[in-house]
């Protein structure tokens, strides 16, 4: 089985390349991921590359920049190449079969949400959309 779930924030905003013949789209880009720390330890954080095809690659395009959260749902693939030094070089990278964006907003706007302003409902602990009622309103 080869599964593998990430969420973490990107480090860099995806990079889009189109496939000859077929002109698939292709992003890349990598996410950063913290390790839980342990008792007095240092902070570690991974930096897995993803690579996305086709229509949700020019989604990851459009919608998301540096320091967006997402969550990958993917496979890990390995591979080699020989650089131009003649050294063989082993990458490893996370294929992903689904990118849910977790933090939305327009790319290009990476400010912070405005905070909603509170209503008069919410000295009551009632959500919006809903209304108060009196204990003998309730049939049970």
């Amino acid at each position: 089985m080869n599964n593998v779930v990430l969420i973490g924030r990107l480090t860099r905003d995806p990079e889009v390349r189109y496939t000859s013949g077929t002109q698939m789209a292709v992003a890349r880009f990598s996410i950063a991921i913290d390790r839980p720390v342990r008792n007095g330890g240092e902070k570690q954080t991974d930096f897995p590359n993803i690579v996305v095809f086709g229509k949700q690659a020019e989604n990851c395009e459009r919608f998301l920049g540096k320091g967006r959260l997402v969550g990958v749902q993917g496979r890990i693939q390995t591979g080699s190449y020989t650089n131009k030094d003649g050294v063989k070089v082993y990458t490893t990278e996370v294929v992903a079969n689904n990118v849910e964006f977790l933090d939305w907003g327009d790319r290009n706007d990476r400010s912070e949400r405005p905070a909603a302003q509170p209503s008069p409902k919410d000295d009551m602990g009632i959500p919006d959309g809903f209304q108060a009622i009196e204990d003998e309103d309730i049939p049970f």
